[in-house]
């Protein structure tokens, strides 16, 4: 199944606050990416219809495996990438930008490559 890039944002914004909060509720994530709620509301819809999250009866979001899934890749090529962007001297808040615009572009062999010269240039 093919995931939308908005998707794809969405679902690495609920790890993110899950890492850092514990819990999310769809607010927390108006105010991390600065979306609408009815607009936050319509894609957590659409993501529980998917079987990406599943929301509780108070409004706490969890990830499905499928979700976490997907979430974890593209937060990781995002730390990757800013990673990258840093070791080439970009500032992080503009690294961390850049990574965002690039994430889900990159093929799997362009970002193995760039994962593998990232971990090289750590060890």
């Amino acid at each position: 199944m093919t995931i939308h890039e908005s998707a794809e944002d969405y679902l690495e914004a609920i790890l993110i606050l899950r890492d850092r909060r514990g819990a999310v509720r769809s607010i927390d994530i108006v105010n991390e990416l600065g979306y609408s709620k009815p607009s936050v509301s319509i894609a957590m819809k659409k993501l529980r219809e998917n079987g990406y999250i599943s929301m509780a009866s108070d409004g706490f979001i969890t990830l499905n495996d499928s979700g976490l899934e997907i979430a974890s890749r593209v937060y990781h090529r995002h730390r990757t990438l800013t990673e990258l962007f840093t070791l080439l001297g970009v500032s992080p808040e503009n690294a961390a930008a850049d990574a965002c615009k690039v994430e889900h572009d990159l093929s799997e062999e362009t970002f193995a490559r760039i994962h593998d010269f990232v971990k090289s240039r750590k060890a």
